[in-house]
């Protein structure tokens, strides 16, 4: 099932499972800005990453003397259980909350919702974790959106490239098997704001950045100008990633980042791990703009 609002603007879509964003479309020419989804590339469109980023090492983490089996991204995504909070004229409102089977592999009790507020060109992702319980709830959040590219007929993804907010200095930090990430890296950005996409720039899978200073990465076209920003103040770390030559790319804000692998598993020492008192409440947004 999908949900749907829109504005004189856009026109977004959100699926109830998971509460994966899964369109938006430009009201005044059709267009479209997000990946179609195709199960023979990859299927997914925005997941919801919570309470964990990547993977976990051997599938697992400890705490407090047990063994919890997170998934990989964790479980929002893909989870029929999530529920329609709230429905307004600008915005969709999606829960999920702990029960029986989750405590099982991650045990705490949260109450997690994610809105999508419309606003002109903009869309705004809010986060709402609340801490239901008596003892401190660790976790970790992010995106996943995955953003149409080429946009325009008549390109090739070899036009488009990420502008960052700032001239940037940094490297990805590589992943090893399994999805870990090692404690190699490699050169990405060097004293420049612009990252050019080609059908091989992930062949090693996502590029992580730990230590950008921007806070807001634009995807361009070369011929046509600005299409898709994406703000994201609240998040330290930066994933983007596509499959090699898929005509997607996504630029994802996380708090919170894969295990490494050296890892003790020890969930309260993972790195980025947030850690949120009883009773108390942790809200993150990040805002995706289009242009056209």
């Amino acid at each position: 099932m999908e949900f749907q609002i829109e504005n004189d603007k856009l026109h977004i879509a959100i699926k109830q499972t998971g509460a994966e964003l899964c369109r938006i479309q430009s009201v005044v020419t059709g267009k479209n800005f997000m990946w179609n989804g195709n199960p023979d590339i990859w299927a997914s469109t925005s997941p919801v990453l919570f309470p964990v980023i990547g993977a976990v090492k051997e599938g697992f983490v400890k705490y407090k003397g047990g063994q919890y089996a997170v998934p990989r991204h964790g479980f929002v995504r893909n989870n029929d259980h999530v529920k329609l909070v709230e429905q307004t004229e600008n915005s969709l409102t999606f829960g999920l909350d702990y029960d029986e089977d989750l405590l099982k592999i991650y045990p705490f009790q949260f109450s997690f919702q994610i809105t999508y507020t419309l606003q002109a060109n903009k869309i705004i992702v809010s986060h709402k974790i609340v801490n239901q319980g008596d003892d401190e709830l660790l976790f970790s959040l992010g995106g996943h959106p995955a953003f149409k590219c080429p946009v325009n007929e008549g390109e090739s993804y070899e036009d488009y490239y990420l502008e960052f907010e700032q001239v940037e200095t940094d490297s990805t930090w590589l992943l090893e098997d399994g999805g870990l990430v090692g404690n190699t890296t490699k050169p990405i950005l060097h004293n420049t704001n612009v990252l050019h996409l080609h059908g091989h720039l992930f062949d090693q899978d996502a590029l992580i950045f730990k230590n950008l200073k921007s806070r807001k990465v634009s995807l361009r076209s070369t011929k046509s100008g600005q299409v898709v920003t994406v703000e994201f103040d609240d998040f330290p770390y930066l994933g983007i990633w596509a499959k090699p030559n898929a005509e997607f790319v996504c630029i994802e804000p996380w708090l919170g980042i894969a295990d490494s692998f050296d890892s003790t598993q020890q969930f309260e020492n993972k790195e980025g791990i947030l850690t949120l008192p009883a009773h108390q409440t942790f809200e993150a947004s990040y805002l995706i703009e289009i242009s056209e």
